[in-house]
């Protein structure tokens, strides 16, 4: 991707995918984003979406759930599995489990219509801040054969390089940071996704769980993943 240039304030801007199939919205959604500083291009079907990415990824992805051709949560469980690329998605649906399928697919976050455009700056804005770490804590963190920088926003398993989503290094980080205790899911799903689970029972750590076990076993980890039956999650490390 040739990254689009802001020549008035001499910065590179972040550029921004969005597919909706109902054109008014694209159209506003555009407009506000791009006077809110972003480049953004727009599309009105996941389709045509994926296919751009493959040829110039983008810095964020929004996605409605509804479209014609492949609809959203699919076209987010295929952008996860080639790219890290913080997802929002979007529902018309008022649906619980709408907006859980699209985090179990690999998305960051989720917007149900309708919505404030200057809601979703927001809340753009802050998931951009989570993956370029714009706030460095300088903490690192090694367990075993991992290590995490979160000031980098990066983990390696013997010096190697493990590429997380915005969602799993949150994830793990949460684990790290406990590495001597369990973690609940309850506290994951707050911690991580900002979910009251007083409120709502999900199966999203789960799924990003097994999305990092995935990652730590391709990177020959000895560290692992264990589920603690009826509770949550926590780390061990192989002797």
């Amino acid at each position: 991707m040739v990254p689009a240039f802001d020549s008035c304030h001499n910065k590179i801007m972040k550029m921004i995918y969005i597919a909706d199939d109902e054109r008014n919205i694209l159209t506003v959604l555009q407009e506000f984003l791009t006077s809110a500083g972003f480049a953004v291009q727009g599309f009105l079907s996941g389709d045509s979406l994926y296919k751009a990415f493959q040829k110039s990824p983008c810095d964020l992805v929004i996605l409605d759930i509804m479209m014609p051709g492949t609809d959203g949560l699919e076209i987010c469980r295929k952008l996860r599995e080639i790219s890290n690329v913080p997802i929002i998605i979007l529902t018309a649906k008022e649906s619980e489990l709408d907006h859980i399928q699209g985090l179990m697919q690999g998305g960051d976050d989720y917007i149900t219509k309708p919505f404030s455009p200057s809601i979703l700056v927001a809340r753009i804005q802050a998931l951009l801040r989570r993956t370029n770490m714009e706030t460095p804590k300088y903490e690192t963190f090694t367990i075993g054969d991992l290590m995490l920088s979160e000031d980098r926003h990066s983990v390696s398993c013997k010096g190697r390089p493990i590429d997380l989503s915005v969602t799993e290094f949150s994830l793990l980080l949460c684990l790290m940071r406990n590495a001597d205790i369990a973690v609940s899911r309850s506290d994951l799903l707050n911690q991580v996704w900002g979910i009251d689970a007083c409120e709502i029972e999900t199966r999203v750590t789960d799924e990003t769980v097994r999305r990092i076990r995935k990652k730590l076993k391709s990177a020959e980890s000895k560290v692992k993943i264990k589920a603690v039956w009826g509770y949550g999650y926590q780390l061990e490390t192989e002797e």
